[in-house]
């Protein structure tokens, strides 16, 4: 089976990287995200939240031909950075994106594995928000409806495995 799911202070996490072993799947899951993203238009950048945003996201760019940025946990990232504290599961944390990685009117599509209560998401469209980038849409493989984090999203969310 491609999902495995493991408890952990009572967090469901779905595993993607059975993915990972076969590099046809890789590029064709890849592949998906794009095409449901061109219903919503053609984005400038594809902003990647670490760390498995970092998975896909690259691919998605590559295939979409633009570039890609990180956005990664506090202190990880060089030079001048925009900060935003985000409220998790388990306590706070903090994402950084470097200053100048956006334009103002960029229109951007921010990517990660998964969709839960929307928070991690939330605080990387704040990122962009400060830098006045358009976040046109949310794009996860795995989204989790009972938690309803697609409601606390502004924007559109793309997903291709929904569970209920």
């Amino acid at each position: 089976s491609m999902m495995v799911s493991t408890q952990s202070t009572g967090i469901l996490f779905k595993d993607i990287m059975p993915i990972f072993n076969d590099p046809d799947l890789v590029r064709d899951t890849c592949q998906s995200l794009v095409d449901k993203i061109s219903a919503f238009g053609k984005p400038d950048v594809i902003v990647g939240i670490e760390a498995r945003g970092f998975l896909i996201g690259p691919i998605m760019a590559q295939q979409l031909k633009v570039p890609f940025v990180p956005i990664r946990k506090k202190g990880k990232l060089p030079r001048d950075c925009y900060s935003v504290k985000y409220e998790k599961e388990y306590g706070f944390d903090e994402f950084d994106m470097q200053v100048d990685a956006l334009k103002e009117g960029d229109k951007v599509v921010i990517v990660d594995d998964l969709l839960a209560t929307g928070g991690t998401l939330e605080a990387a469209k704040m990122l962009c928000d400060k830098i006045k980038a358009e976040v046109f849409a949310h794009c996860v493989i795995f989204e989790l409806e009972f938690l309803k984090g697609r409601d606390k999203l502004k924007d559109p969310v793309i997903s291709l495995v929904k569970y209920d």
